[in-house]
């Protein structure tokens, strides 16, 4: 196998079998990667025995990635078990998904309920980012793809403040790192994707990708080759920038027809 094929990559946010964080790793594995990746729950370790029936080294940790002692988990197990990090895809965080994490407008959002949403879709990525910046400057290697959204760089939709100023954050997070690395052989990336067919996708989310100019949400598997690109050593002269994959639906003029 080549050097590229033997990279050694982190992926949070991958405990659903239909999320953009498994279907990235899925990717990478078949590429011959070698992973480790995290979810919040013990169902990554479901994804991880589907990863090793198709002949992929994956190893799974539970880790809450909004504290440091979780973090720090992840990444000594990807040192233990493969000797360092040269690949980051930062995809942990959502939006609001129940009445306890609801947000709201700006008049609306109670200060916990913001904390709350910074931590999970912005500290995750911040934390994870300066886990294995070192590591990386010390190779003389590294790619990091943060899955940020649409939802806060581009475009916005009402009732959820902290999710938008959290992915919008995610993408000012990438570009200081993507200078502060860039002669260190290290890129920094973003990924925005739009209304994608995921199974914590509502019916409204539904329409609403029936609606974007390709008529249909995007999959999982779309925004994957995406950041499987991003992560490659091909890309070594794209740094700081955000990739949109959402159908052409946030350059649309027209709309309802």
């Amino acid at each position: 196998m080549t050097r590229s094929q033997q990279r050694v990559a982190i992926v949070t946010g991958a405990g659903s079998a239909q999320g953009i964080g498994f279907a990235a790793a899925r990717l990478l594995g078949a590429g011959g990667k070698r992973l480790i990746i995290t979810s919040t729950t013990d169902r990554i370790f479901d994804r991880v025995t589907e990863l090793r029936a198709v002949g992929v080294r994956a190893e799974g940790v539970v880790a809450d990635l909004t504290d440091q002692a979780g973090v720090d988990a992840v990444v000594a197990a990807a040192l233990d078990a493969f000797g360092g990090v040269d690949i980051l895809v930062n995809n942990a965080g959502m939006t609001a998904v129940s009445d306890s994490y609801f947000s709201g407008g700006t008049r609306r959002t109670f200060v916990d309920h913001w904390h709350a949403s910074l931590d999970r879709n912005l500290t995750t990525t911040f934390l994870m980012t300066r886990a294995v910046e070192g590591l990386m400057q010390s190779a003389g290697y590294g790619r990091i793809v943060n899955v940020s959204s649409v939802s806060g760089p581009v475009a916005a939709y009402p009732g959820d403040v902290a999710y938008h100023a959290a992915k919008a954050s995610i993408l000012g997070l990438t570009r200081a790192t993507a200078i502060d690395t860039a002669a260190d052989g290290i890129t920094v990336n973003a990924v925005a994707p739009g209304w994608i067919d995921t199974a914590s996708a509502s019916a409204r989310e539904s329409r609403m990708g029936a609606a974007t100019p390709v008529g249909r949400s995007g999959t999982s598997d779309e925004v994957a080759h995406v950041i499987a690109f991003l992560a490659e050593e091909g890309a070594s002269y794209i740094t700081g920038q955000l990739i949109t994959v959402d159908g052409a639906n946030s350059i649309s003029e027209e709309r309802g027809r």
